[in-house]
């Protein structure tokens, strides 16, 4: 792969230490969005428009139908001396990723949701069906337990959600996955 993938035109998609992202056909990366290093994104999933995905030192890993909006930073730190497991970032499936949010080197499960300008910090966990409220800071090692609403800097359990919250979650993550194909297609027309 080059730094112009023609599946992605538009988009930065730069191998680096001698790993190449690895991106399935059917993710949509936006023209501005940049890609680097040991990445792998799987089916359906969605990287908007300059987004960093970053995976110089350590793995990136994203499930399929996962969304990643628009302005959002995601990067990993390596084993070290005293942290051998280092801190890889791994995003289940069908996770939604506000816009500009940081996530960095922590583990967000299946339908997982991170608010709008939120950051998620080293080796912090995000349950299945969790929430970040936007703007919050889940600070290192914490651990969200499924089904919760953390909020505020440093985030703090709020309350468990309701089905009702849930499902909107649900449709939220099913919006992004056809409003990418739209965009995908959209792209591909204007870079003819």
């Amino acid at each position: 792969m080059t730094a112009q993938d023609p599946r992605f035109p538009g988009a930065n998609i730069i191998p680096i230490h001698g790993k190449a992202p690895k991106i399935h056909d059917t993710a949509f990366i936006a023209p501005g969005a940049t890609i680097i290093g040991d990445v792998e994104i799987g089916a359906g999933s969605s990287i908007w428009y300059n987004c960093v995905v970053r995976a110089d030192v350590f793995t990136i890993r994203i499930g399929e139908r996962t969304n990643v909006q628009d302005g959002s930073v995601l990067h990993c730190d390596p084993p070290r001396p005293g942290d051998e497991e280092g801190c890889p970032l791994v995003i289940g499936d069908d996770a939604l990723i506000g816009h500009m949010a940081m996530v960095h080197g922590c583990t967000i499960h299946d339908r997982g949701f991170v608010g709008l300008g939120a950051i998620v910090m080293n080796k912090a966990v995000i349950g299945s069906d969790a929430m970040l409220a936007a703007g919050a800071m889940l600070t290192e090692r914490k651990i969200m337990a499924p089904r919760e609403l953390w909020a505020g800097r440093p985030a703090t359990r709020m309350k468990e959600l309701s089905d009702a919250a849930m499902a909107g979650m649900r449709m939220g993550t099913a919006h992004y996955a056809e409003n990418a194909k739209a965009h995908a297609a959209a792209v591909a027309k204007a870079f003819e």
